[in-house]
């Protein structure tokens, strides 16, 4: 006696059904964790960028590429076309003014499915001259 089982393939479907969701969850949280990476890589390249120029604008030698070396050496995962901004308050770092430091990485989609253009990111530091 042969018996049939009506049910049979069912869970073939259903993973076939549930699998371009779970793939497309499992992408989505990678993209995130990766752009929030890079976010986080240039906010903290900014602060380091701002400290070293409020901290070493009185030594004698002292220029913006200085500033602009420690903050990208800070981190090291950005790539080396990230642009570096720094700009002072009044003009020039001195005693009371602040200095801002603007890092622009630039951000693609690691796996170029989504049809939308990646997010701009941008990390800020701002700090008091001779704080």
């Amino acid at each position: 006696m042969k018996r049939s089982n009506p049910e049979r393939g069912a869970a073939a479907v259903e993973f076939a059904l549930l699998l371009p969701v779970l793939l497309l969850l499992v992408l989505g949280i990678m993209e995130f964790g990766r752009l929030y990476n890079i976010q986080i890589s240039a906010s903290n390249a900014a602060r380091e960028g701002a400290r070293y120029a409020a901290v070493h604008y009185t030594d004698s030698g002292y220029v913006n590429d200085a500033a602009i070396s420690a903050a990208r050496n800070s981190a090291p995962t950005l790539p080396a076309s990230t642009q570096v901004i720094i700009t002072y308050s009044a003009g020039a770092c001195s005693a009371g003014s602040t200095v801002k430091v603007t890092v622009r990485p630039p951000a693609t989609w690691m796996t170029g499915y989504l049809p939308m253009p990646a997010p701009q990111i941008t990390g800020v530091g701002v700090m008091q001259c001779g704080g």
